[in-house]
C-alpha cells in the first residue's frame, strides 16, 4: 500500500510506502525537505500534519512536546503516514543540484588538537569532488553496516581537502577507532552530502551563529562562505564551551573578528577554571546572545551542537526573543548513546486540520 502526500504551499505530491517515513519518501523522490540528524533528536525537520493520520513513531520528547503535537506538529524523520497526507512545511531549493554520493576517502592529516578534539583531513580519489553546500554533513558507512555523521568544517571552494572535527566520546564506535588505531592513509567509505543546515543567502537579515564544542565545525565552513562571496550582513559567532581548552580554533575566529568589520566573535565558557585565568563571558552559550540581543525578530539564528543547546536556543529565542520559528536553524549533534536512551514511542494520532509546528561516536 502506498500513501499520497501532498505539501503545503507549493502544492507538490509524492508518494510514500506502507511502513516508510515522510522524509524518506519525500526525499526518494526528489523533494528537499528540511532534515538534520534524521532519528528524532533536533528537531529540524519538523513541521504541521494539516490533515490525515500519522505514526509518530520513536522520538526524543524534548523536541516534540505533547503541545505541539496537539497542535498537529510532527518530525517528519520518525513520522509514517497511515493515511494520505497533506503537510505544512518549507522545501529547500538551493540544494535541488546537489547530488548524495558515496565515494571512498583517505586520511591525509590526523591532528589531535586537545585531549578530546581531533581534525582529520580526507583527500578523495583524485577525479573525484564533492560538491556541497556550506554547513551539509557526510556520513561514515562502517564495516557493519553503522553509520557515524560529522560536519564539513571546510567551506565549498576551499575542496582540496575534506575537513572534519571529532570529538572523542569514550566508548564510541567510530570515535575510539579515532583516537586508538587511525592512522594517516587508512581509507573510508562515506556518503555525502547531507543535511539541509547551510545559509540561507536570499536573505538580508543579520546573522546570530550559537555553536557549542564541535557544532563549530559547520559554522566555521558557513562563515568562510560568507566571507569568500563577500557577504555583508552583520554576523556574530556565540562560541560556548566549557573550558578555555575547548575552544579549540579560537585564535581563528579571534582572526575572522579583526578581518571583517561586519563580523563579531563572542567566546563563552560555562566551567571556567582559575587556571585559565578566563576574563570573558561566562554562563550558557545560549543565555549570553539573550543577554545581548533580548529581541532577534529581525534575525536569522544558526545553531549548531549538543542538543541540550539547540533545544534551548529554539525554545527561549522564539519563546522570549521574538524570533520567527522559520528563521531558527538547527543541526543537533546527537551520539548514539544520546538517541538510545532519550527516545520514546508515541501512539498513532489522527492530526486535526490548523483550524480546530546521527550521530557522532
Amino acid at each position: 500500500m502506498t500513501y499520497q502526500i501532498t505539501i503545503q504551499p507549493s502544492g507538490h505530491t509524492y508518494s510514500a510506502p506502507e511502513g516508510e517515513t515522510v522524509l524518506k519518501a519525500g526525499l526518494a523522490e526528489g523533494f528537499n525537505l528540511p532534515y538534520g540528524c534524521r532519528n528524532g533528536g533536533c528537531g529540524s525537520c519538523k513541521g504541521k500534519i494539516l490533515a490525515g493520520q500519522i505514526d509518530y513513531g520513536q522520538f526524543t520528547r524534548a523536541v516534540l512536546t505533547e503541545a505541539e503535537q496537539a497542535a498537529g506538529m510532527a518530525l517528519f524523520c520518525c513520522a509514517k503516514p497511515l493515511s494520505d497526507l497533506v503537510i505544512e512545511v518549507r522545501e529547500i531549493g538551493a540544494n535541488k543540484d546537489i547530488v548524495v554520493r558515496k565515494l571512498p576517502a583517505r586520511v591525509q592529516q590526523l591532528e589531535k588538537l586537545t585531549d578530546d578534539v581531533a581534525i582529520i583531513r580526507l583527500k578523495l580519489p583524485a577525479s573525484e569532488r564533492l560538491v556541497f553546500l556550506a554547513g551539509q554533513y557526510i556520513e561514515f558507512i562502517l564495516k557493519d553496516g553503522q553509520r557515524r555523521a560529522f560536519s564539513i568544517a571546510n567551506a565549498p571552494h576551499d575542496d582540496e581537502l575534506m575537513e572534519l572535527h571529532i570529538r572523542h566520546v569514550p566508548g564510541g564506535v567510530f570515535t575510539d577507532h579515532v583516537w586508538e588505531r587511525m592512522k594517516e592513509r587508512d581509507i573510508l567509505r562515506m556518503e555525502g552530502p547531507l543535511g539541509s543546515f547551510f545559509l540561507r543567502e536570499d536573505s538580508d537579515k543579520p546573522i546570530v551563529f550559537v555553536a557549542s564544542g564541535t557544532g563549530f565545525a559547520p559554522i566555521k565552513s558557513i562563515l568562510e562562505h560568507a566571507f569568500r562571496r563577500g557577504i555583508t550582513r552583520p554576523m556574530t559567532l556565540y562560541w560556548g564551551a566549557r573550558q578555555r581548552k575547548d575552544l579549540y580554533m579560537d585564535a581563528l575566529a579571534r582572526q575572522w573578528a579583526e578581518s571583517h568589520s561586519n563580523f563579531r566573535y563572542v567566546p563563552v565558557l560555562s566551567e571556567a577554571s582559575e587556571q585559565c585565568q578566563w576574563t570573558g563571558r561566562s554562563g550558557f552559550v545560549h543565555r549570553a546572545v539573550m543577554e545581548d540581543l533580548p529581541d532577534l525578530s529581525g534575525c536569522q539564528v544558526y545553531a549548531c551542537g549538543v542538543p541540550i543547546m539547540v533545544n534551548s536556543a529554539r525554545s527561549d529565542f522564539t519563546g522570549r526573543c521574538g524570533l520567527p520559528m522559520d528563521e531558527f536553524y538547527a543541526d543537533s549533534f546527537t551520539t548514539s548513546a544520546d538517541t538510545a536512551q532519550a527516545t520514546a514511542a508515541a501512539a498513532p494520532v489522527s492530526a486535526a486540520p490548523a483550524s480546530t509546528p546521527v550521530a557522532n561516536s
